[in-house]
């Protein structure tokens, strides 16, 4: 057989495993957001655990640290199903 012909065959059964890929980029990439939140999130309770009267104002900066975060988690699975569906 030719080499044009063997090359057929093997595109012919090849795998497209960028899906799983895709999924595993992902799941490693949303680690990094909820290890965030979960810091952004401490420091709140813990800033108004030492002072209870700046609770509102750190309340307010905790959530659009928040938002900020979240939005790496948004872009990342933006991402994911751009990269799945090529």
């Amino acid at each position: 057989m030719s080499n044009i012909v063997l090359a057929q065959a093997a595109a012919e059964q090849a795998v497209n495993i960028n899906p799983g890929l895709a999924a595993i980029g992902y799941g490693l990439g949303a680690i990094g957001p909820g290890i965030g939140v979960g810091l952004i999130f401490a420091a709140v309770i813990n800033g108004t655990a030492r002072q209870p009267e700046a609770q509102g104002k750190l309340q307010g900066i905790g959530f659009s640290t928040f938002v900020l975060t979240e939005v790496l988690a948004l872009i990342g699975i933006v991402i994911y199903f751009i990269a799945s569906a090529a």
